[in-house]
């Protein structure tokens, strides 16, 4: 080993000759395109693992909801096994160029599939985490060994001091991982959507890889290995083909594994995926609508729900009415019963439930065309957002909004939001909002109506049977203090009646109010008491 005199350290053609199975010059093309062409390659393979961690973290939400958690486990696992990949690396060295082949393979082949494979998992095997976490830390361990190895690759094509190579290496990687990041929710989920996003992404990678070896690296190959990567590479090019052939047959057979009766319609949108279902039996027709796999609405029974969260608002002024989320049109339908409600707005932030509801018969039917109504303005919005740029007043709030189980909809339930909603009501105004199940979740029961009183909104709690959700639960509040719901409704109700309101005030003794913190934006402590309460539900 020759050392630096002036640093005592191993100089770098010690490094490079140790780290090298060809020599420097075995190159199929100059040097100066050899060492740009790397360096592409590092762009590409950094942009695509990001990608494959994007797609994890993406899968996790929509599949899981509790978008933090699933972030953490991903990153935290694949930076964990990062490093262990780099290390795992070292005795690759004097092998680089078949060594780095056989790993971009293998993480084009598996990152590609990620997706397909992790949905199998959710759909037919319920091991979803245990399946993510083997998953992320495989994807980490290939990509960990990444840099090393084209480090190497970099010093064979031209030695430079260490310092140097780190340093481009790193800028193109960073940059790489930017565009990459960048492309995933802007181009890949619009155009591919996740199964084939992935696919596309492992296609590309697989495509960069060879192009190294096959291309700049040829040369450094003995036949026997040139056959054997070819073969390879042509395995799982046409694997993930085969996967891309597929995708939709298999999405289609894995989604409806997920659901007890036919899918009917299914959608995924930039925000969620939207289901379908309907079955016959003697009683009629029982359609369902899913979002993220959650049961919004059964047709059997919707009409309880939808009547005990729009009428006890509506009994008072109600010539304008604002209805926060509720994109499947059942609240405003029963909004629109009343004569009186002139000045109706609706704010949904998927245009593709917004699309649903104004096309598919089935929701149609049951919404009465409340979507299409001239009565109704609808906006396509995010609700917080919404509120913060108008300045509308209304006498009716309706808050018909998911359950707060992941952080997108955890700001809806927070003391900041519920400060906007109070500031958007006239005077004398009402706002209800729909709150969970006080049986099967009742932290965050409470803690709403902890949140509603510190926004200056103390509400009167209440509750109702819904059979397809059970026991579920209401807040409903006014500028001037608490208000005790009733009905003043112009037409007669399947469901609610004055008598069954008065009911509804009334608490078990195991399930009295419980005396919990505000939620807040900076502590979201709904979202807490949400993603334990409703994994067990």
């Amino acid at each position: 080993m020759t050392v630096d005199d002036a640093t005592g350290e191993p100089a770098a053609e010690a490094f490079d000759a140790a780290a090298s199975d060809a020599p420097v010059d075995a190159l199929a093309t100059r040097p100066r395109f050899a060492r740009t062409a790397l360096l592409a390659v590092v762009f590409v393979c950094a942009a695509c693992g990001l990608v494959y961690e994007l797609a994890l973290v993406s899968l996790g939400s929509f599949l899981i909801g509790n978008t933090a958690t699933q972030a953490s486990i991903v990153l935290a696992v694949m930076v964990f096994a990062m490093g262990i990949g780099s290390l795992a690396a070292k005795p690759l060295q004097p092998h680089s160029v078949t060594s780095f082949a056989v790993i971009e393979l293998l993480l084009a082949l598996l990152g590609g599939l990620s997706v397909m494979a992790l949905y199998a998992a959710f759909a037919y095997l319920e091991l979803y985490t245990p399946a993510l976490i083997v998953v992320a830390f495989v994807l980490g361990l290939l990509i960990g060994a990444e840099i090393p190895l084209l480090m190497v690759l970099l010093q064979r094509i031209r030695r430079q001091e260490a310092g140097a190579a780190v340093a481009d290496m790193f800028a193109v990687d960073y940059i790489g991982a930017l565009i990459g990041g960048l492309c995933f929710p802007f181009l890949l989920l619009p155009f591919f959507g996740q199964l084939r996003g992935a696919l596309v992404v492992g296609l590309v990678n697989a495509a960069a890889g060879c192009f190294l070896v096959f291309v700049i690296f040829r040369k450094s190959l003995r036949r026997t290995q040139l056959v054997l990567l070819s073969a390879a590479a042509i395995g799982v090019v046409a694997a993930l083909i085969a996967g891309l052939a597929l995708s939709s047959r298999f999405e289609v057979t894995a989604r409806q594994a997920l659901y007890r009766d036919p899918i009917v319609a299914a959608q995924r949108s930039a925000y969620q995926d939207i289901v379908i279902t309907e079955s016959r039996n003697g009683a009629g027709a029982d359609t369902r609508l899913y979002l993220n796999g959650d049961l919004q609405f059964s047709s059997v029974d919707e009409h309880r729900y939808h009547e005990a969260l729009v009428h006890p608002a509506m009994a008072g002024r109600h010539s304008s009415v604002l209805v926060l989320g509720g994109g499947d049109g059942l609240a405003l339908r029963e909004v629109l019963t009343y004569p009186g409600a002139t000045d109706v707005t609706l704010v949904e932030l998927d245009a593709e439930m917004i699309r649903l509801a104004r096309t598919d018969s089935r929701l149609t039917a049951l919404n009465r065309g409340s979507m299409t109504s001239p009565r109704a303005d609808v906006v396509t919005a995010d609700a917080f957002n919404w509120l913060r740029g108008s300045d509308e007043r209304f006498d009716v709030i309706v808050v018909d909004m998911p359950d707060p189980d992941d952080s997108a909809t955890a700001k809806l339930y927070s003391t900041e939001f519920y400060a906007m909603v109070r500031a958007h009501l006239a005077p004398g105004g009402r706002v209800v909002v729909q709150a969970g199940s006080p049986y099967f979740a009742p932290k965050s029961f409470w803690c709403i109506a902890s949140t509603m009183r510190a926004a200056g909104l103390p509400a009167t709690p209440y509750h109702v049977d819904v059979p397809a959700f059970g026991d579920w639960g209401f807040h409903l509040a006014g500028t001037d203090g608490p208000v005790a719901p009733m009905v003043d409704a112009p037409t007669p109700l399947r469901f609610l009646s004055p008598e069954q309101l008065s009911a509804a005030t009334v608490f078990p003794i195991d399930r009295q109010p419980l005396d919990l913190p505000p939620s807040t934006l900076m502590d979201p402590r709904i979202l807490r008491y949400a993603q334990g309460e409703w994994a067990t539900y």
